[in-house]
């Protein structure tokens, strides 16, 4: 069935309100914020009223955790990072017509009001539950203060309402082996009174407008998931929390807890095109009551459930708002092989980013795009971002873009030259060039979004090819005219260019029509005109001087970036690593039995069909002799001939494929594993000084 809203009065697009215990990172742009603001912006550029809304979630267990973490409080944690991230949108380009915080005013009512309407319509279940308590820290355990084993696939890192392995949707209380990531203890059950939404109440009507309603529009990806968790069988889900952080529950015996965050962060849209329609002078509620608009949310893969299937249910119970017409849900993007982790700092931060590669939004937003997770995993690579910058961006929408302006400035001083004759390859040529903002419109209003952005970079393939066959700077020498017929045609394509690729490269566009001198007063050209509109760049008009639209990109920019993530993967290897437990207790007489002295090495060479052996000299300052060290794999003979060392003199001598070594060089190993030298640092220290 196709969605029912093929002409629709007004657009609400919502973008997933991110976690203010955090910064942005590269997964959460590509799975969410790209997408849905390439969206937004055709929607607008097509002629649509958009609400496009999101905002910091401000409550919830992991800004407590975060807290906890760095020694603030909750307000602090949600100022900072709700700083960050604003600035992060908005310096990236995202056009939200509104970005608020679930920890304003308006946002504590809308989402109180919510929850006493569910429970005066009796919507709610009460009940006493064993839920998991930490005895040392005198609290409930909320599911992110709790990890354990998943019941579903055994990942023993599964948190409490989550298993980020599989993706499966848990409660606490069904992890094995459950541990508090406060104490580290094991917690006990302790009961405690929450109300439930009971989801199994609507499951008759899920299954109808999902299975049935949506089986053709939705992702694949998106339906399975939903499929998988109506056929297993819904459950009551509470909707209120024991922590000290969030809205308060406003209902009498809710002392002491808190709306669920997932009860509350979803009604935060709602707040925010409230929040936008009051400073817009705007009636907000058609955006969310009338049934000629379209609304759609973009969200990652691990939020499907709450969006599809859990906020819904609220919506449907509160009894006035309309549905998500879609959901087109990304899948999870890894960088460099690996699963971005914000807790191990594995990640490309977007305001790093922006300060690391300036005046670059474009670049990143075309990568995201072009390797979008649309249906399953993808992986982010440095060089993958290179290539796409060097080869795509730069070698041929920005060769295109600049063979043209320059040529019209040296040939005709910047004037759009008048066309002669159009030949039937400049016929072809323009009749393609109308067929792209269809094509283009068609990915995008299916989420596309990876096809859409290859169908912009195939125009500007169109243009070079055009320009190529052609070859003006060869045919200027014969014919005059029909230079200036190629020229007139190549304009209209860099103009389309400049029209279509605004919601995919924003920054660019605005370059482009600079260039031009387009975008205002008479030469302005539509999404729609481009398809329909005989001349979009109009003979006698003039352009600017050229600029570069896109640089290329070193590799010794991406060397660093590596490096960065190298320098990342060793400091998480180096707080993982397990140190060797103490010894035995010793007292100081065992100690003095030891005789450590420096020494120099004065020859070296490997033991013969070994691996791991070196034969050393050594003088000790008392004498010259014989040490076999296992070091062979960490050094090369050369490497420490002259080298200063501790050695223990007094050991007892031990033969080594029959070489008797007599002491033991003190070694260590570095972060890297490899060993390192226990010696003094004074170079006046001189051979045969005790070590005390």
């Amino acid at each position: 069935m196709a969605e029912k809203l093929k002409h629709p009065e007004r657009y609400t697009i919502t973008a997933a309100l991110p976690y203010t215990n955090g910064p942005i990172h590269i997964g959460h742009l590509a799975g969410v914020y790209v997408p849905a603001d390439i969206y937004a912006r055709y929607l607008r550029l097509t002629g649509n009223d958009v609400a496009f809304v999101c905002g910091s979630d401000e409550h919830g267990v992991a800004i407590s955790m975060k807290a906890k973490k760095e020694g603030i409080t909750p307000q602090e944690v949600i100022d900072k990072y709700d700083g960050i991230i604003r600035k992060s949108f908005e310096d990236f380009g995202i056009t939200f017509n509104n970005y608020s915080r679930t920890s304003r005013e308006i946002h504590h009512k809308t989402a109180s009001d919510f929850f006493v309407k569910l429970y005066e319509q009796g919507d709610f279940i009460e009940e006493t539950t064993a839920q998991l308590y930490d005895d040392e820290a005198k609290q409930f355990l909320a599911d992110r203060f709790v990890v354990g084993t998943c019941p579903k696939c055994g990942y023993e890192e599964a948190y409490g309402d989550q298993c980020e392995n599989c993706g499966s949707t848990l409660n606490a209380t069904d992890l094995i082996n459950p541990k508090s990531t406060i104490t580290g203890t094991v917690p006990t059950t302790k009961e405690t009174k929450h109300w439930f939404l009971p989801l199994d109440r609507y499951e008759d009507f899920l299954k109808e407008w999902i299975l049935v309603g949506h089986k053709s529009d939705w992702k694949p990806n998106v339906y399975g998931q939903c499929k998988s968790w109506i056929d297993d069988g819904l459950k009551p889900r509470a909707v209120t929390r024991d922590l000290d952080w969030g809205i308060p529950v406003p209902v009498e015996g809710g002392e002491g807890k808190v709306l669920y965050v997932w009860f509350d962060a979803p009604i935060g849209y709602i707040s925010s095109t409230k929040e936008w329609a009051a400073r817009e002078g705007k009636d907000w509620e058609p955006y969310w009551k009338d049934e000629n608009t379209k609304l759609v949310h973009f969200i990652g893969k691990d939020n499907i459930v709450f969006h599809c299937i859990i906020f819904p249910a609220i919506l449907k119970a509160h009894g006035d708002y309309i549905l998500p017409e879609n959901v087109p849900a990304n899948e999870f993007l890894n960088l460099e092989g690996n699963k971005l982790s914000t807790s191990k700092n594995w990640a490309v931060w977007l305001h790093e980013y922006l300060e690391e590669f300036p005046d670059m939004q474009d670049v990143l937003r075309y990568t995201l795009t072009a390797n979008a997770p649309e249906t399953k995993d993808n992986d982010f690579t440095w060089k993958d971002f290179q290539a796409r910058n060097n080869n795509e961006l730069v070698a041929i929408l920005g060769n295109f873009i600049n063979r043209v302006v320059v040529l019209t400035n040296k040939y005709y001083e910047g004037i759009v030259p008048a066309p002669s004759e159009f030949s039937q390859v400049d016929k072809e040529t323009l009749e393609s060039l109308q067929k792209f903002p269809e094509t283009i419109s068609s990915s995008i209003e299916r989420y596309r979004f990876r096809e859409a952005g290859q169908e912009l970079m195939s125009l500007a393939r169109l243009g070079n090819k055009y320009l190529a066959d052609e070859e003006p700077w060869k045919v200027v020498k014969q014919d005059e005219e029909r230079v200036k017929t190629i020229m007139f045609v190549a304009l209209q394509i860099a103009t389309a260019l400049s029209v279509l690729s605004e919601p995919f490269l924003p920054f660019t566009t605005k370059k482009l029509k600079n260039i031009l001198a387009i975008g205002s007063g008479e030469v302005e050209t539509s999404w729609a005109e481009v398809s329909t509109k005989e001349t979009l760049l109009p003979a006698n008009h003039k352009i600017n001087k050229g600029e570069l639209l896109f640089r290329k990109i070193e590799d010794s920019e991406i060397q660093a970036q590596l490096d960065k993530l190298e320098a990342t993967k060793k400091a998480n290897e180096n707080a993982n690593k397990e140190l060797m437990p103490q010894k035995d207790t010793i007292n100081f007489d065992d100690f003095t039995k030891l005789d450590m002295r420096v020494g120099t090495i004065l020859e070296a060479e490997k033991m013969p069909k070994t691996k791991k052996l070196l034969v050393l000299k050594v003088d000790t300052g008392l004498d010259t002799r014989t040490i076999v060290s296992g070091i062979a794999e960490s050094f090369t003979p050369e490497e420490v001939i002259g080298k200063k060392v501790t050695v223990l003199i007094n050991l007892a001598p031990r033969a080594l494929r029959g070489v008797e070594s007599e002491g033991m060089i003190l070694m260590t190993e570095n972060a890297d594993g490899k060993l390192v030298f226990v010696n003094p640092d004074e170079d006046s220290v001189g051979n045969g000084e005790g070590i005390s």
